[in-house]
């Protein structure tokens, strides 16, 4: 043996050797990890995933609850216009639930509607200040968040971004057509009396744009 190979092999393996075990276990390592990794063909389903938002189901299944909820929560429309006009923070604090577009109320009143600008009406209630203008949305579009916001048990950290959040709140106004428009003739309200139970977002204290979730005529 000479010096030199003396001197390698006094150092431990040689650089021929290294690298062959090094490759050995580059092999082994790919051989663990394809053992343990199961190939899903695109746009199959994961087994075992957790189903997760669907807009078009949500509005049917969540809006009994929110119905109900706006309901108990409701606030004849004579006693929250004067607490509203006799101190609008005492009255969202007492009333109010708070939502990213501000205070929403659920409110419940009887009254006759009037003109109809796009699906819009304007709602005449007796009682109520001359000054306060009430409007009732019909459709066929159906605006807003004020369902979903109305009674404050549904959150954003429930939904795993802001568009189902978003669509969360589409989803129950178009279902609310179907379980409480359909059937009126929205085309041609005006004249007719109505009792109204709804929500809306308090931007303007004397104007109210409510998102009915009961609306009986007659």
């Amino acid at each position: 043996m000479s010096a030199a190979e003396t001197t390698s092999a006094r150092h431990g393996l040689s650089k021929g050797a290294k690298r062959g075990i090094l490759a050995i276990v580059i092999v082994a390592v790919i051989a663990f990890i394809a053992l343990g990794t199961k190939v899903v063909p695109y746009g199959a389903e994961l087994p075992g995933a957790e189903e997760g938002f669907t807009a078009e189901t949500y509005g049917e299944e969540t809006f009994p609850a929110v119905q109900e909820g706006i309901t108990e929560r409701a606030v004849p429309a004579e006693e929250l216009a004067a607490a509203i006009a006799a101190d609008p923070d005492a009255a969202v604090g007492e009333y109010a639930v708070q939502s990213s577009g501000g205070p929403v109320f659920s409110v419940t009143m009887t009254g006759t509607f009037a003109e109809n600008s796009s699906g819009i009406y304007d709602f005449q209630v007796e009682g109520l200040p001359e000054a306060l203008t009430v409007r009732v949305q019909t459709g066929p579009a159906i605006n807003g968040t004020e369902l979903r916001d109305a009674t404050g048990d549904i959150a954003f950290g429930e939904f795993t971004n802001q568009i189902d959040y978003q669509n969360a709140a589409a989803s129950l106004n178009e279902y609310m057509k179907s379980a409480v428009l359909e059937g009126v003739d929205t085309e041609a309200l005006e004249g007719s009396t109505a009792t109204i139970t709804g929500a809306f977002t308090m931007i303007n204290p004397e104007a109210w744009l409510v998102t009915p979730s009961e609306l009986e005529v007659g």
